[in-house]
Formats: C-alpha cells, sequence, structure tokens
C-alpha cells in the first residue's frame, strides 16, 4: 500500500499456460526520478513474470544507480543522518606555540571542539600512533583530552588532532616540547695569569637538555676561604677573561651550563690554580736637603706673677719649643729645687708645670723655669706672694739676695728675730706689723 514504509505491490499477469515461468534474481531501479504510483514493465508483464516495486527515499534517488552485476548477497547502502553542525577544533590559545614542560611533569591537554552529530576524534604524533603505554586519549561529546602521567624528552613532537565527519574533517596541531638542565661544558682549563687577570677557556656541553642555551655562569674561589662567588652570568661564548683578582691569593674556577630549567647539576673546575704573585717594583727616591729641625729651647708662653693663699695649692705653667727635647730645671732664688718634696714639676708636650703644695709664709718669693738642650738655654721668671691672714709675706731685698731662707739665715747668724721685711715687715718685738 502507499504510504507505509515498505509498501509492495504484486501483480502477476495473465500468460499462457504452455510457456514456463521465468525466476528474476537480479532487480534494477527502474526509474531515476521516484513516483508514487505504480508502473509495470511490458516486457516483465508479457513474459508473466512477478514485479515488485519499493517506496524509495530522494536520497536513495539520488545515489549512484546499482551495477547490473552486483550480487544478491551484497550489503545494502545505509543512509546517514543529515549533518546539522560542521566539525571545528576550538585550539587554546596557550597550544598555538610550543607547548615546554620538564622532565617528569604531567601533560593534560583538554582540546574543545564541535560538531552534530559526534564526529570521530583520532590523535597522531609525528604522524604515528600513538603509545597507549605512555599516551592516554579520552574523547567526549564536547571535548578530548591527552594525558601523559610523566612526561620524557620522547615524549617530544608534534601531535595532531583530527575531526572527521562523513566526508567533513578538521585538524589542529600541537608543538609539545620536553626539557630538562643540560649537561656540564667540557675540557675546561686555565690559559694565562698575568698581573690581577686570568683567562679561561671550555667548551660546549654534549647534552643541551632538549633545548637552547641560555649561556653560561662562572664561579671563583680562593683557597683561603674556598667560598664560591659568581663572576658573570648567562655568559655565550666559550672564553672570558677574569679580573680585579686580589694579589696574593690563588683562585680556582668553575664553569655551569644554563638552559631554562636552571643550572647543569655539576661544573667542572680548573686543574691548575691562578696564583695571583706581587710585581717586583723599583722605588728609586731623588735626592733631597733634609730639613733642620733643631733648635735652641724658646718659651713660647711666660711664667705670670701670681698672689696665693697660703694652704692653698698653687701651680706655675710655661711653654717651652726646642729640638732635641730640652732638659727643665726649676729654680727658687736661683736654687735649684727639683728634689724638694714640697714641689711637683711636670712636663708634657712642651707644657711645663710647677704644683707648690701648701705654700707657707716663705714659699713667696722669685720662681725661675730653665731650659737646656746642646742648642743652648733660656728662662722665665715670676714673682709669687703668698698671703695670710690678710697679709702678704715676701722676703726682703738682703734675704732675696743672698738667696738663702730666712730660717736658715737666722741659723746662721745673718739674721735675728724679729728680722727685716721688705713694706710688711719692720724690725719689733712682736714681728710682722
Amino acid at each position: 500500500m502507499a504510504g507505509t514504509p515498505e509498501a509492495r505491490l504484486e501483480s502477476r499477469c495473465l500468460a499462457p499456460p504452455s510457456p514456463p515461468t521465468v525466476k528474476i534474481s537480479l532487480w534494477s531501479p527502474a526509474s531515476r526520478q521516484p513516483s508514487m504510483e505504480a508502473a509495470t514493465a511490458p516486457e516483465v508483464a508479457s513474459s508473466g513474470s512477478t514485479l515488485k516495486v519499493k517506496e524509495t527515499s530522494p536520497a536513495d534517488a539520488e545515489g549512484p544507480p546499482a551495477s547490473p552485476r552486483q550480487e544478491a548477497g551484497s550489503p545494502i547502502p545505509q543512509l546517514l543522518s543529515p549533518i546539522e553542525e560542521h566539525p571545528k577544533i576550538w585550539l587554546p590559545r596557550a597550544l598555538r606555540q610550543t607547548y615546554i614542560r620538564k622532565v617528569g611533569d604531567t601533560v593534560n591537554l583538554l582540546i574543545p571542539f564541535q560538531g552534530k552529530p559526534k564526529p570521530q576524534a583520532t590523535w597522531t604524533h609525528d604522524g604515528c600512533a600513538l603509545d597507549a603505554s605512555r599516551v592516554s586519549v579520552c574523547n567526549g561529546e564536547r571535548d578530548s583530552i591527552l594525558f601523559i602521567r610523566e612526561a620524557q624528552r620522547a615524549d617530544s613532537g608534534r601531535y595532531q588532532l583530527s575531526l572527521r565527519l562523513g566526508e567533513l574533517e578538521a585538524t589542529a596541531t600541537i608543538d609539545i616540547l620536553v626539557i630538562e638542565r643540560p649537561g656540564p661544558p667540557q675540557s675546561i682549563k686555565l690559559v694565562d695569569v698575568w698581573g690581577s687577570n686570568a683567562t679561561l677557556e671550555w667548551t660546549p656541553p654534549q647534552d643541551t637538555g632538549n633545548t637552547a642555551l641560555l649561556g653560561y655562569t662562572v664561579q671563583k674561589a680562593d683557597t683561603k676561604s674556598g667560598l664560591w662567588f659568581t663572576v658573570l652570568e648567562r655568559y655565550h661564548r666559550t672564553s672570558f677573561t677574569v679580573s680585579n683578582l686580589i694579589v696574593g691569593n690563588s683562585y680556582a674556577f668553575r664553569v655551569f651550563a644554563e638552559n631554562q630549567c636552571g643550572l647543569s647539576e655539576t661544573a667542572p673546575i680548573t686543574a691548575d690554580l691562578a696564583h695571583i704573585q706581587k710585581a717586583a717594583t723599583l722605588c728609586k727616591t731623588g735626592g733631597f736637603a733634609q730639613r733642620d729641625f733643631s733648635e735652641a729651647p724658646k718659651f713660647t708662653q711666660p711664667l705670670a706673677d701670681c698672689t696665693t693663699v697660703m694652704g692653698y695649692d698653687t701651680q706655675l705653667f710655661c711653654c717651652v719649643r726646642a729640638s732635641p727635647k730640652p732638659k727643665i730645671i726649676w729654680l727658687k732664688n736661683k736654687m735649684d729645687i727639683q728634689g724638694n718634696p714640697k714641689y711637683r714639676a711636670l712636663t708634657h708636650l712642651g707644657i711645663c708645670s710647677l704644683e707648690i703644695r701648701k705654700p707657707g709664709p716663705f714659699d713667696g718669693g722669685i720662681y725661675t723655669c730653665k731650659a737646656v738642650n746642646p742648642l743652648g738655654e733660656a728662662s722665665v721668671d715670676c714673682r709669687v706672694d703668698v698671703r695670710g691672714k690678710g697679709r702678704t709675706h715676701t722676703l726682703s731685698p738682703q734675704l732675696e739676695n743672698s738667696g738663702a731662707e730666712p730660717q736658715a739665715c737666722m741659723e746662721k747668724g745673718l739674721v735675728g728675730f724679729p728680722f727685716t721685711c721688705s713694706r710688711h715687715w719692720a724690725p719689733s718685738s712682736s714681728g710682722c706689723i
């Protein structure tokens, strides 16, 4: 019946009973365009054969015509669902350039895509199928995941994702680079040492870590401390001159190679030490006349006259200049008082001082400071007056001229008691007036 999925119409044509029945094993389309009416073929109807009519869809009509040699047991072509969305891969921006990972890191790439019905996703590595023992792939409705648990340098290369939907196809390429630390440089040697400089040479490492080198790091260490200090970093040449080395020290050097993963794990050290020796210098001094600083004593600050109170310590000061250092002598009334414990004499940096300890009535007089050296001598004088109970005691001119103490003069009978004093003393029965 017309309108059902499979409507079959059987009609048997009338024919004379004498001819045998013809059995048809090969069927072919009767017309190129679909038709809703049943039609009979005249050649079939005249032979008395059975005609089967099958309703077809427009897609079947556009298909290629069936081959007359097709066998009866061949599979019948299947119809595909209509494509609602073309396949397309949305590659993340970070994966549009080389994706770099270190050895031992995890690679987990999620690539979203579109396509309806679901397209078939396929991964390849450098044009070959993936190694299932190392790489895992998980395809979903809207994305595909590439997973490597521990990346190795052999996993580096170009990975391609292909989406196929019918005759439509979309591809995306991802470059993965797995790197590690480089090997150490080879055959480092000390070429030359001069002054405070040393020249080094070395050869590049055999293994660069699967990536380009960023340069070399040079370090130095002196034998005294044994500590390593960086001289320069990311140096691209294979020879370098280290300068400003300390005179008297011995140095060893080592060189590291560096890439994106960091410095090499080891570094070769120079077999020879660089000994920085002190250069022999000769100093030739021109002849010149040495200045003579010697001079005779000269007082730059004289002694000053003073008046003191009986019982209170008194100090006298003066300044002298001489070369060589002069000998200082203190005199009282022209008599040496160096050994007298009543007086204390000090000299420091040309400053001369004399301390009179608790002066009494007879400590007044003329005090002299005398400086003597091989070139000459000089002296300064001052007058000291001792005042007690509102009176000032000085010696009479006779005693001053004699240079003796009053008590010594009385003992020798030079004067009697009461004795004659100048101005403030007069002969009387009671002594001073």
